[in-house]
């Protein structure tokens, strides 16, 4: 069943349908545990971040092996409810540290939830991993940081990236674009946010769709464009109906002289539920040929 934020979004957009590609070879990392290492086990931590005047929640997935290890920053969607988690073991398997984290107002983190207060709160995960401290004990590389997202976390993450000169590559998982939602009409989207708004605290329909009609040009994905040009972008689309706008993205990073774009279409639905495995195969794949 589709999700109702991705009904609406799609029947604002042009569908088209993008070429299917076929998966890469499953890695191992899929499938197959790593060698143990019992001086540097894997392992979980449980992070307070400080975005704003909150410490907003956060899991550290650590890799084994001494480190320092590339990292993975993982954003869910809107509210979140498919978070990933099978990508984040597959990711650290294959020797990536991945952080994820619930914006503020949202899954039990203090505060308000906002689209541009997530954006300030990626950007906090960014700056906390970077501190040295904070690197040393999570064994992050701060100069091997990678951002991913799905649906409204690949927005954040597109607009991260962007932003971000220091985020080593970007990925978008049916990303879905906050700014096309102010083209739709002020009743059907505010029912889409009401849609949307399980575990989100501070907000009411109206608030959020009065926030994305107010800065349609900067939630724009499109205003992703310039600043993803210039560093790789895997691009991850699915049939929900929101293949056309991440398309367009990809366009306008080639257009703006981006030649490390790579995308792929899956036959599957918004959170690739019956292509779970094709998704963990690309991202991997995608991450082990990075520079």
């Amino acid at each position: 069943m589709r999700h109702p934020i991705l009904a609406a979004l799609a029947a604002a957009l042009l569908t088209a349908a993008p070429a299917m590609a076929a998966g890469p070879p499953t890695p191992p990392a899929v499938y197959t545990d790593p060698p143990a290492d019992a001086a540097h086990p894997a392992r979980s931590q449980v992070l307070h971040i400080p975005s704003g005047d909150v410490r907003i929640n956060g899991l550290a997935y650590v890799a084994a092996g001494p480190g320092p290890h590339p990292t993975l920053v993982l954003m869910h969607g809107l509210p979140g409810n498919e978070k990933n988690l099978d990508l984040a073991q597959a990711v650290r398997r294959a020797g990536w540290t991945v952080v994820t984290f619930n914006y503020r107002g949202s899954w039990g983190s203090p505060g308000d939830f906002r689209f541009a207060g997530a954006l300030d709160d990626a950007a906090a995960v960014l700056a906390y991993l970077r501190d040295p401290a904070n690197a040393q004990a999570l064994q992050v590389d701060p100069g091997r940081i990678v951002v991913a997202g799905h649906s409204m976390g690949g927005w954040a993450a597109a607009l991260t990236g962007a932003r971000d000169k220091g985020v080593r590559a970007t990925v978008l998982i049916s990303a879905a674009d906050m700014g096309a939602s102010a083209k739709m009409p002020t009743k059907d989207r505010e029912a889409m946010m009401a849609d949307n708004m399980e575990t989100l605290a501070g907000v009411t329909a109206k608030s959020m769709s009065d926030e994305v009609a107010a800065h349609a040009a900067a939630f724009s994905l499109l205003a992703a464009a310039p600043g993803l040009a210039d560093r790789p972008l895997l691009v991850l689309s699915a049939e929900d109906g929101l293949a056309p706008e991440t398309d367009a993205l990809a366009s306008a990073v080639r257009a703006q002289g981006g030649t490390r774009v790579a995308m792929v279409h899956a036959a599957t639905d918004h959170s690739w539920n019956g292509k779970r495995v094709q998704l963990q195969s690309e991202v991997i794949t995608w991450l082990a040929s990075l520079p």
